[in-house]
């Protein structure tokens, strides 16, 4: 990768060109973890399982030694092994598996042998964390509805609507043979994130008012002591706490801390103080919505991460002081940024708009060093050039997107525009490699001969919270013109041939391709992935109609007029181009009624269209042959139109 030492991940022979069943080899990254002592390296490589009777996702453990040598695979079989940790004494890993038929935890040395398995939980598992001495394994569960199967035999298993779904509790299990998980917190709420103090007798909690994703909005931190189970406040005031980590001295407790209740408002990290209980704010990171990679060694900062634009960066923030800027990507994006136990290395994933994914390390204070081959074996053709454009939105606001070109573009030559619109409206589009796989195949639109402009309108996240409160109670106005704009300059860059172009988008990106086609008959043809078409029924029937409220300022009966006003299917009559719709059949999110509204209205004024349902699908696909399926879609209903 040109931004970290040159890499070269893709093989010298090439294949003959993209596809999205080429795209569908590709490899993903995650889980990059420095050993404890910093000289070795765990990740996580994911695959898709594509056979006649096989369409699944498989995820294995892999190692190499810091400076990418020695690299195997610890993990295998055809079940996944994943969310892996070192153990404290770098001797061995923990994972998770369902290898046994439900998912429980394991441990594996790295030297080698069988994995032992450390639980025999029969209701759901969340995650884990070993203590610091590595004698016991805390994580969080639900228990076995053991009545379930019984009603499901007599015919008595019907569900009430708004009652609370299972939630989790904070179990403990030590670590030697015959020992049994004892709760160690339960109760009316629901446990998430926790960590262990340094001499392993707290834990400090994440606790909620329920698993629902509607209630989201709702945490505090807790502290409990393991050996009697007090239970002692550290943060609940209403501005949503949580994620705690102590530092390694003991003195505090960071925390992610959002400072109004709003789904995209800005977020800092908060530290409390044990022995005084104070609780105060650290410094303001740029796009006000840092993740903690973890705590120096001296207690004296942490080092957190966040996008920064299409890029990403890391930044060490101090107990006492101003942020500082440790590592910024001079092009490419990082994600899931570790930093080891000892606090000398950190770990991630990192990919380029034209290299694949890879798992990299880095030295504090030196440069990454990949240390995976997830996707080098693979012939891959060369990629379409990518690059980031800027324009302005109606009201003077700078706005980025991304440009990809069509292969071997001819300046001067125009080419039919994809307009690939993003979901949220906080999503991002970042400079990652444009032949990975995944809902839309930018490489494989290149090839044919398409440019793709990927805007990030106002509302999308990576640049502060101002940038994404933008679209408060005005999601299809000046967002829709960011995005406009951004076609038009496209055009006048004369890359795009204004006659031939194609919109498309999923969730939020789908609802900004069903207003766009109310609103302007420029594009030739549409997709809507995952759609919403009618903001009032939407509210009814999602799963999180709280952000709404956070975006509409209210529900429907007291802001009608802002959902009505931006609604697709209140300017249906407007349409004439045709659409593609396609929807998980089991979309909680948005569900596929609202996919179902605008097709019948289509239909009914014969507009083309054609709506694809996928079963077993919820908000985006995971059997990756639906993946790929909707790949091949966009690209024929974008072929069909303009080729």
């Amino acid at each position: 990768m040109r931004i970290l030492l040159g890499l070269c991940c893709v093989a010298a022979v090439f294949a003959a060109d993209w596809s999205p069943a080429l795209s569908m080899k590709l490899k993903t990254i995650s889980g990059v973890i420095p050993s404890p002592d910093g000289k070795s390296v765990i990740w996580l490589e994911t695959q898709a399982v594509i056979e006649t009777e096989k369409s699944e996702m498989l995820t294995h453990v892999h190692f190499a030694r810091i400076d990418g040598s020695g690299r195997r695979q610890l993990t295998q079989g055809e079940k996944s092994a994943n969310a892996a940790e070192w153990a404290p004494d770098g001797n061995s890993i923990f994972f998770a598996s369902d290898r046994s038929g439900k998912r429980n935890f394991y441990r594996l040395p790295i030297a080698g042998g069988e994995a032992e398995k450390l639980t025999d939980w029969k209701g759901n598992l969340g995650s884990y964390k070993v203590s610091p001495d590595g004698k016991h394994l805390a994580f969080t569960a639900a228990e076995e509805d053991k009545d379930l199967e019984k009603r499901r035999k007599e015919k008595l298993d019907f569900r009430v609507v708004g009652a609370k779904p299972p939630r989790q509790g904070l179990w403990l299990l030590e670590l030697k043979a015959g020992a049994t998980p004892k709760a160690v917190l339960t109760g009316d709420f629901h446990v998430s994130a926790f960590d262990w103090s340094p001499d392993g007798k707290h834990l400090a909690v994440d606790r909620r008012s329920s698993s629902e994703p509607n209630e989201s909005s709702s945490a505090d931190v807790i502290e409990v002591e393991v050996a009697t189970g007090a239970v002692k406040t550290v943060a609940a005031t209403g501005k949503y706490e949580s994620e705690p980590v102590y530092s390694p001295d003991g003195r505090y407790i960071a925390m992610q801390r959002r400072q109004n209740r709003s789904s995209h408002d800005a977020e800092r990290v908060t530290l409390y103080a044990r022995a005084t209980g104070e609780l105060r704010d650290l410094a303001a990171t740029p796009n006000d919505n840092p993740s903690v990679a973890g705590w120096a060694p001296d207690s004296k900062s942490l080092l957190v991460f966040e996008s920064k634009g299409t890029r990403s960066a890391i930044y060490r923030l101090p107990v006492d002081g101003p942020l500082q800027n440790l590592y910024s990507s001079k092009a490419g994006v990082m994600a899931g940024v570790r930093l080891n136990d000892a606090g000398t290395h950190v770990g991630f994933p990192a990919q380029s708009l034209d290299q694949p994914v890879e798992a990299f390390v880095m030295a504090l204070g030196g440069s990454p060093v990949q240390v995976s081959a997830a996707n080098t074996g693979l012939a891959l053709p060369p990629v379409a050039k990518s690059e980031v454009i800027t324009w302005k939105g109606k009201d003077g606001l700078p706005i980025e997107g991304i440009l990809t070109y069509p292969a071997n573009h001819k300046p001067g030559t125009k080419a039919p525009l994809i307009l690939n619109i993003h979901g949220g409206p906080s999503g991002v589009f970042s400079e990652s490699f444009i032949g990975s796989g995944g809902l839309y195949p930018i490489a494989t639109f290149a090839a044919k001969g398409f440019a793709v402009l990927r805007p990030n309108p106002r509302g999308s996240t990576a640049y502060g919270a101002a940038f994404r409160n933008r679209v408060d109670q005005d999601w299809g106005g000046l967002d829709y013109q960011d995005i406009q704009l951004g076609v038009d300059q496209v055009i006048a860059m004369g890359v795009a041939d204004a006659n031939r172009m194609c919109v498309m988008g999923w969730s939020y990106g789908g609802y900004m391709t069903a207003w766009t086609v109310t609103q302007t008959s420029r594009f030739q043809c549409a997709a809507i992935g995952a759609g919403i078409t009618n903001h009032v029924s939407m509210y009814g029937t999602q799963d999180i109609p709280a952000v709404y409220e956070d975006y509409f300022g209210g529900p429907p009966w007291e802001k009608l007029e802002v959902y009505q006003k931006s609604s697709p299917m209140n300017f249906i009559q407007n349409v004439k181009t045709p659409t593609l719709i396609l929807h998980g059949e089991n979309d909680p999110r948005v569900p596929p009624t609202q996919g179902y509204e605008f097709r019948r209205a289509l239909e009914r004024r014969n507009v083309p269209v054609k709506m694809i349902v996928y079963p077993r699908t919820l908000h985006g696909p995971n059997e990756p042959k639906f993946t790929q399926n909707i790949m091949e879609q966009h690209l024929s209903w974008a072929e069909n139109y303009l080729k």
